[in-house]
């Protein structure tokens, strides 16, 4: 097979010899395997049940072989697989016996889910907004007709509840987007520096009115990251943005960002931004929930703030898609402190 061929193909191909052994991989197979496994065992690289017995089939003669199949790390990703074994290999040692080919078609799949999650999730969070609008209406058209002042305190309740849901419906629209796109990384590189102080510049009016301030501290130089601008403004727009709704009035929110040798759970260098507030915080057995969609740790309190309880599901998607992690250090009395670390590489 030419090898200039291969490398521009779109799908990861994978060619192995009859020792299962890799023989060449294109450039989408190493960006999959996240490394260059040639000569080796296609078991180390790729720890897939399903597809290494499908690939001894192959090699034994099988028919090809084609099916579905999923991976759960770094992202979930969905893969349609297909192996083949080359008409008329011999057993010549390091000679090419069979092909694997792995077309992703998370795209797809997400999107279908992400139809049914947006369906369900709208129906059920604008049912309850959607009720009390018919019941404002129809007092309005009945007992309150001619009360002024029964007219403006319903006027005024109905435009909160509208807004709510506009948020709400915004919000559900970024967050099915991102989960359509999560497992392509993004192509452009960010100045994080120059995000965190564009998200203050926006939030320091909010900040004002609370008598708090936002303090940035960092360690210098922070180089160009691998990143999507609007992405990362809208993850720290809502982790500062939290931390002012439930930061203690009067408090610092200290924003601190430097180099990391190591992220947690990836191993790769990095920079890790923390976003810290002086609030109640939180109790450990809540903060696995945090991130799930609609999730409030007081939902009277955090409605009454405009808030969707979707900002967090939106910020770790979007880490997510950037190959990073999100982690959540709180406890009662003591504030809360979301950090989101970020590769420096690709």
């Amino acid at each position: 097979m030419d090898n200039t061929i291969l490398e521009y193909l779109p799908d990861a191909t994978v060619m192995l010899n009859f020792e299962r052994k890799i023989v060449g991989a294109n450039r989408a197979a190493r960006e999959l395997l996240s490394a260059d496994f040639k000569g080796t065992d296609l078991a180390l690289s790729l720890r897939h049940p399903e597809i290494l017995e499908a690939v001894d089939s192959a090699l034994h003669g099988d028919a090809p072989n084609s099916r579905e199949i999923s991976f759960s790390h770094p992202i979930p990703r969905n893969f349609e697989m297909r192996v083949f074994r080359l008409p008329g290999a011999g057993g010549v040692v390091g000679e090419v016996a069979a092909i694997l080919i792995l077309h992703d078609v998370t795209a797809s799949v997400q999107a279908v889910a992400v139809r049914s999650d947006f369906v369900a999730n709208v129906s059920h969070e604008l049912r309850s907004p959607l009720a009390a609008l018919v019941g404002f209406i129809e007092t309005l058209q009945g007992p309150a007709r001619d009360d002024a002042a029964a007219r403006e305190h319903f006027l005024s309740i109905m435009s909160a509840e509208a807004d709510r849901m506009t948020r709400l419906i915004d919000d559900l629209l970024s967050l099915s987007a991102l989960e359509v796109n999560e497992h392509v990384r993004p192509q452009g590189r960010v100045d994080l520096k120059n995000v965190l102080q564009v998200v203050m510049e926006l939030l320091l009016a909010r900040a004002t009115s609370k008598t708090m301030t936002i303090e940035l501290h960092g360690t210098e130089p922070v180089q160009k990251i691998p990143g999507d601008r609007d992405e990362l403004i809208q993850v720290f727009q809502n982790l500062i943005d939290n931390a002012i709704k439930y930061g203690a009035s009067g408090s610092v929110i200290s924003v601190d960002f430097g180099q990391v040798g190591r992220i947690p759970d990836i191993g790769m260098p990095g920079i890790a931004v923390a976003v810290q507030n002086e609030g109640e915080g939180i109790a450990s057995e809540l903060l696995p929930r945090l991130t799930e969609r609609f999730y409030r740790v007081d939902k009277g309190r955090s409605r009454s703030m405009g808030g969707t309880g979707l900002g967090l599901a939106i910020v770790k998607h979007i880490v997510n898609r950037h190959r990073g992690r999100l982690t959540i250090d709180s406890a009662p009395g003591k504030g809360s402190t979301f950090t989101v670390y970020l590769p420096t590489h690709d």
